[in-house]
């Protein structure tokens, strides 16, 4: 494992040198990994910091968009980042979606999220796998789960091919749903400080939504995550909030930003609340 450790610092080292493509985008995903830490039991917590390189400080968020930057280096990752669906189905499939652009099968983030779960459940034994990296892609995949065009449709690349315009500004309307929602809420009401909305979302997890947390966190008896569960949530977000009234060459304002942005924070809630559960079962 030592070996493993030498070589994701050299990998980190070059990747941090080189433009980050984001999933969430950075905050989103900090946001996923802050809510997720903070939900850690003990057991989970200790395991965690054992396993986190040691410039993150114990910070899982410092790290969270790391799967985003290793695609540079490590391009076999990239399709594990999404699980998109035939178009207008609104639901997910896991034999008939999780698959590459080569239909070779289980290469989706779903798979991904069961591979890397399933790896750091060797967690204090004699084992070939680096669970360092293992979870930081399960933290990262985990927000990409939750984002729903990182399980919409396979004609549109998730939205990526569908250009809109953000207020003035031309975008995609992938990018709008993992950033331009999020920084706009940022910049409108919490002063630009990323602290101050997960604070809220937090209050929101306490309070609003208090009722709604065991459900998120619970699988059946026998998974130690769900993520069939997340992508079939996802595409329905897709399809109910995404697209909807996003066409080619939209503009996308106010109406479209205030209608979505519940939908955002909640899906960075049930990301976070969801991460922890996974991991709290793992590091048992």
């Amino acid at each position: 494992m030592e070996c493993n450790r030498i070589q994701l610092v050299a990998i980190l080292s070059f990747i941090f040198l080189v433009q980050s493509i984001q999933g969430w985008g950075e905050e989103g995903h900090a946001i996923t990994c802050k809510i997720a830490q903070a939900r850690l039991t003990d057991a989970a917590a200790d395991a965690v910091k054992q396993l986190l390189p040691a410039y993150a400080n114990n910070d899982l968020s410092s790290v969270c968009t790391w799967a985003d930057r290793v695609k540079f280096a490590l391009r076999w990752t990239s399709a594990l980042h999404y699980a998109d669906t035939p178009p207008k189905l609104c639901n997910f499939q896991y034999a008939r979606d999780c698959k590459d652009l080569n239909g070779v099968k289980d290469r989706c983030v779903v798979g991904a999220i069961n591979n890397y779960t399933t790896q750091l459940l060797d967690y204090g034994k004699d084992t070939q796998h680096n669970l360092t990296q293992a979870l930081l892609f399960l933290a990262h995949y985990m927000g990409d789960v939750h984002q729903p065009l990182h399980t919409g449709f396979t004609t549109d690349k998730g939205g990526n091919t569908i250009d809109v315009h953000w207020y003035t500004r031309k975008q995609n309307l992938h990018h709008v749903w993992d950033a331009n929602i999020i920084e706009t809420a940022e910049e409108r009401f919490y002063d630009n400080n990323i602290e101050e909305y997960f604070k809220d979302i937090q209050k929101n997890i306490t309070k609003t939504w208090s009722d709604e947390v065991a459900d998120w966190e619970a699988c059946s008896s026998d998974e130690t995550t769900c993520p069939n569960v997340y992508a079939s949530e996802g595409v329905k977000d897709a399809c109910q909030y995404a697209y909807k009234d996003a066409p080619e060459d939209a503009t996308l304002e106010d109406d479209y930003f205030l209608s979505r942005l519940p939908i955002i924070s909640l899906r960075l809630a049930q990301g976070g609340v969801r991460l922890a559960a996974t991991l709290n079962r793992i590091f048992q």
